[in-house]
């Protein structure tokens, strides 16, 4: 797991450096933030030094009413060598204070315009997905009708010749060959394409494709939740595949349950146009709408029709 440095974190939240633009680089190991309220009061026992500080205004407040001399102990307390950053929220100004001990700790002090709670909510959120632990898979990504779709299947099946296919049509495209995926929540997986092969397709006898350049902006995403995955298999002729869709596996993905289907592969086959009316039916089944279980219900009444007459 790279640690992400709060140069990373201002870049990706709305966040101002107000002190030590110069410690920028300092690096940030943990996802959770601390709020130091009874450190303020001078209980450090148990004081979560490696985390994020945040401050807010019931913090800047107590901490004004203190005498100047107990602030600056407290602040020199709070300003450890495993202290990332200091935030502060609402737009508040710092305790000149904290100011002193931040600089001579060399840890940098940020601004937040939000309120604490969203302030804490979108660092958290950023950091989670950082820092979160990854699995990387073999398979291709896409965002096709609003549904994170996961194509995977043996190499040379035509995995990335249908994604260029899929963009082509107006879907987007998050990864191709290499899928990073990592939890959001415990039912909910995000996946999202290596840094070194972002916006890029891999075509035999092409060669390397640059989506962004090619297609624009609008045809890649950086990340996508997994809700679908198909899996492309050579047809055979001696398998028997699934007709009528009542047969829907699920495949375990870091302990995520994951909706699989299986689509044969020959000549002849339109493999993005079938993945497209995959996804619409399957975001269908999602709202209620179950074709296989209408056509069940059809079929039950014209048997039972039939055995009155």
């Amino acid at each position: 797991m790279k640690p992400v440095t709060v140069k990373e974190l201002i870049k990706n939240i709305h966040l101002k450096p107000i002190h030590g633009e110069e410690y920028l680089d300092r690096p940030i190991v943990t996802s959770e933030i601390s709020r130091p309220g009874l450190e303020l009061a001078g209980y450090f026992n148990f004081y979560p030094s490696e985390r994020i500080q945040l401050l807010g205004r019931t913090e800047t407040s107590f901490a004004h009413e203190m005498d100047s001399q107990a602030r600056y102990e407290v602040m020199e307390l709070l300003c450890t060598p495993d202290t990332p950053c200091f935030i502060i929220s609402r737009k508040l100004e710092p305790p000149k204070e904290l100011i002193e001990a931040a600089e001579k700790a060399k840890i940098p002090i940020l601004q937040a315009s939000s309120k604490t709670t969203q302030v804490s909510s979108s660092v958290t959120n950023f950091l989670e997905g950082r820092l979160a632990e990854r699995f990387s898979m073999h398979g291709v990504l896409l965002d096709v009708f609003g549904i994170g779709l996961l194509i995977t299947g043996e190499s040379g099946v035509g995995k990335s010749e249908t994604a260029l296919e899929l963009v082509q049509k107006g879907h987007r495209l998050v990864a191709d060959d290499r899928v990073e995926l990592y939890h959001y929540d415990e039912l909910t997986l995000i996946g999202e394409a290596p840094e070194i092969l972002n916006n890029l397709i891999e075509i035999r006898g092409v060669g390397i494709v640059d989506v962004m350049t090619l297609f624009g902006a609008g045809a890649i995403l950086d990340s996508k939740q997994v809700d679908l995955v198909v899996h492309l298999e050579n047809w055979t002729p001696d398998k028997k595949y699934d007709r009528l869709g009542g047969n829907m596996e699920n495949v375990e993905i870091l302990g995520v349950e994951i909706p699989k289907i299986r689509i044969p592969v020959k000549t002849g086959r339109n493999v993005s146009i079938i993945l497209e009316v995959a996804c619409m039916n399957f975001r269908a089944k999602k709202m209620g709408f179950d074709a296989t279980e209408n056509f069940t219900n059809r079929l039950s009444k014209l048997i039972e029709e039939n055995k009155e007459v």
